[in-house]
């Protein structure tokens, strides 16, 4: 058989809708199908680089990452379509928070099992599958969240939704909380239109409810503000100008999705199952959390999302949450955490007793910098000891 000819009975349009009945089978809420043609947003995308809105994700601008973005045959020359999937992760909506204790926050997605390799598994099977109904071995590139490839410029071009101004893909009658998969197939598939229309219309919810101002009108995110970069990508210090905004997220953020209309009124408040919430992954105890040595947050996050925070960037961002929190109950933590911790985790926990008005917190401070820590601790210890806050009695 020639090797893109289809067997007699199985048209190209026949091809595409058992593909997409075998993905639904499969979990997939969304399925569609678009060109390998250059994304439409890559001159957007090479000013956001230009304007140093991707921090310190310097591998977004390596050159050969940029190339593969603007030309999706770079990595598969032989691609002729790109299937498009969208799995539904449990949004916020799903859990209510505990009603006690000092907790974080971790974003939705990152409740339960790595998305990256379940979806990975779940397409493999879609293109065994595919290749079994033809007979025949299809080259093929599977990208879950990774890769170079503009995923929501590929999604919109399937027709799977329209990126919002929160800058995610938001379909309208299953809202934003989805992943992406990206399926570069050698096969020619006939390609479904794109979205049509931009649907956020007047609404700038999503912008008003940032916290730390990282959206805009045009639709544009300044990840070095935004508080998912700031718990998960970035290693070293958090600005200080950022903390307060963090409020008690530890892992990534779900305010600008949360706030969505199309999310509130149209969202599933349940996801599919492979995803479901594992016990205390999504409000942690913060004060468990800064204690924990790298053995025990393999064991406790070893196999989920969490695990690209890194050990040090997870209590870094614990130590700060207590500090938005400013509970007393939260400074036995943070003093554990100013002797046993790295010193990044140190810093943090300085900077978060300061934020606490109780005299306990004021002494732990001064016992610390009389131990004379390395530099960057004996700085923001300084500062904290010489500034005068408010102490409550306690």
């Amino acid at each position: 058989m020639a090797r893109d000819v289809m067997p007699e009975a199985l048209s190209p349009h026949d091809l595409k809708a058992w593909l997409r009945r075998e993905a639904e089978a499969l979990g997939f809420a969304l399925v569609g199908v678009t060109g390998v043609d250059p994304p439409e947003g890559y001159a957007r995308y090479l000013t956001w680089l230009a304007q140093g809105m991707h921090g310190a994700m310097t591998w977004m601008a390596r050159p050969e990452a940029l190339a593969a973005r603007q030309d999706p045959k770079r990595l598969l020359p032989e691609a002729k379509s790109i299937l498009v999937l969208a799995a539904v992760y449990w949004p916020p909506y799903a859990l209510d928070p505990p009603a006690s204790g000092l907790r974080g926050r971790v974003a939705a997605y990152a409740w339960g099992r790595d998305y990256h390799r379940v979806l990975r598994k779940r397409a493999g099977r879609l293109m065994r599958a595919l290749q079994a109904r033809l007979g025949r071995p299809i080259p093929h590139r599977i990208f879950v969240d990774s890769g170079p490839v503009l995923e929501r410029d590929l999604a919109k071009r399937a027709g799977l939704g329209w990126i919002g101004r929160n800058t995610c893909l938001i379909h309208p009658r299953k809202g934003s909380f989805f992943f992406l998969v990206e399926v570069l197939l050698a096969l020619e598939l006939p390609p479904d239109p794109p979205f049509p229309t931009d649907l956020c219309g007047r609404c700038t919810r999503c912008i008003d409810a940032c916290p730390t101002q990282a959206l805009d009108l045009a639709k544009g995110l300044d990840a070095r503000r935004c508080i998912s970069y700031l718990t998960i990508e970035l290693r070293g210090p958090i600005p200080e100008g950022l903390r307060r905004g963090m409020g008690s997220w530890v892992f990534g953020c779900d305010i600008c999705q949360e706030v969505c209309p199309w999310n509130l009124r149209f969202a599933p408040r349940q996801g599919d199952p492979a995803f479901a919430p594992r016990a205390g992954q999504a409000y942690p105890d913060l004060r468990e959390l800064l204690r924990m040595d790298p053995r025990a947050f393999r064991q406790r996050f070893q196999g989920t999302p969490l695990m690209r925070a890194k050990w040090t960037g997870l209590l870094r961002n614990a130590a700060v949450a207590l500090g938005n929190l400013g509970d007393p109950r939260g400074i036995p933590a943070l003093v554990w955490a100013l002797r046993k911790a790295p010193p990044l985790v140190q810093e943090h926990a300085a900077w978060a007793l300061g934020r606490i008005p109780n005299r306990a917190a004021r002494r732990a401070l001064r016992r610390a910098l009389a131990r004379k820590p390395v530099r960057i601790v004996r700085r923001r210890l300084q500062r904290e000891v010489s500034a005068r806050a408010p102490e409550s009695r306690q």
